[in-house]
């Protein structure tokens, strides 16, 4: 009889629960290798995300385990973010997945390029 795994049917399943999405795989490279990083230095990282996403999104992570939140009772308030152990060996196993990207980057994009001009074409 299979173990019960809860609402996951596989490990898979589990992972991309917690990555999910376009930014969190972007936010976890940005902490890569032990850096911490301020919110604005974080966003800077992270071309394209606004705040109220980047917010929601690095809450989901902190909730999940995967990055620590330090907030320093200082004025003006600086909070930091960092990877903890658990989104540290999150990373690790997405570099397969950013070589897969880097290698076949162009023919994903001439894919898309070919499929927008067919979708074009048919109108």
């Amino acid at each position: 009889m299979p173990k019960d795994k809860g609402p996951y049917v596989c490990g898979l399943d589990a992972a991309v629960d917690v990555v999910g999405g376009k930014w969190k795989p972007m936010i976890l490279w940005a902490l890569h290798s032990g850096a911490t990083l301020r919110f604005g230095e974080l966003k800077r990282h992270i071309v394209g995300v606004s705040e109220k996403v980047l917010i929601q999104q690095l809450r989901e992570l902190e909730s999940d385990g995967i990055v620590h939140r330090e907030v320093y009772r200082e004025v003006p308030p600086k909070v930091e973010y960092s990877l903890t152990d658990l989104g540290e060996s999150l990373n690790t196993a997405l570099v397969p997945l950013g070589l897969w990207g880097d290698e076949h980057m162009q023919q994903v994009l001439a894919n898309k390029a070919k499929a927008d001009k067919q979708k074009d074409s048919a109108a």
